[in-house]
């Protein structure tokens, strides 16, 4: 691949380094139109405009550039199967769990956006640490972020507002 890249010339190139240098200053309308003129078709709906952005790059790097070379790919697949098999695999999911059902060990990190700042929570043996303070519960760094209070687990989405609700209503005896 090294090769390949070496072989290409620098002002090939530097059409395709422009365009994905340019990127980040676009707005989400226009990274959609630079989809739609260089890939062709829509672009996912679902995506988030940081992550079109990236994908964006990506698949422009991939259409100029190439994909994996097949060795590399073969690689890849060989060490993601045995990280299966021997249940290892680095960002392999974890089912957390708590007193509402989410288990938060020391160094998680927990991130939510609130008022167009990303908010990060770092999980402590003893609390919670956000903005260099130490809190005791998720509750305190919610009220700390927001200024009101609110529940810990559902103001960082590990748990919905609508099971407590539907426990409350079931335990109410019917008319």
């Amino acid at each position: 691949m090294a090769q390949a890249l070496s072989a290409r010339s620098s002002a090939s190139l530097g059409p395709l380094r422009d365009l994905v240098s340019s990127l980040p200053d676009l707005d989400r309308p226009h990274l959609l139109l630079c989809w739609r003129n260089h890939l062709g078709g829509t672009a996912p709906a679902h995506l988030a405009t940081w992550l079109l952005m990236r994908v964006l790059a990506y698949r422009l790097q991939w259409e100029a550039l190439g994909d994996l070379d097949a060795s590399l790919r073969r690689k890849l697949e060989r060490m993601s199967r045995e990280g299966a098999e021997s249940g290892s695999l680095p960002f392999s999911n974890r089912s957390p769990s708590t007193r509402e059902g989410v288990d938060l060990r020391p160094g998680a990190l927990l991130v939510r956006e609130w008022r167009g700042r990303l908010e990060r929570v770092s999980v402590l043996n003893d609390g919670f640490a956000w903005n260099g303070a130490i809190y005791p519960s998720l509750s305190r760094v919610a009220k700390a972020i927001t200024g009101t209070n609110w529940n810990g687990h559902r103001f960082f989405g590990l748990r919905s507002g609508d099971a407590s609700r539907t426990k409350v209503a079931a335990s109410r005896p019917s008319p």
